[in-house]
């Protein structure tokens, strides 16, 4: 599996952890949806910035 699926998967979980603990703490079911989501996408940013490839350098004379 890929670092990127890795990291996505790691995120995910995480992300289902604190929206579970937010129920548990009675949030209201609109803001732990929101709260999800805006999540998922700094999870999407957080993993493509990480593992994009790097270019290659190329010597300067």
């Amino acid at each position: 599996m890929s670092s990127f699926g890795t990291f996505l998967i790691g995120f995910i979980v995480l992300i289902v952890g604190l929206a579970v603990a937010a129920y548990l703490l009675h949030a209201p079911t609109t803001w732990i949806g929101v709260g999800v989501i805006v999540l998922i996408g700094i999870g999407i940013i957080m993993a493509t910035t990480r593992t994009k490839s790097r270019d290659p350098q190329t010597p300067t004379e």
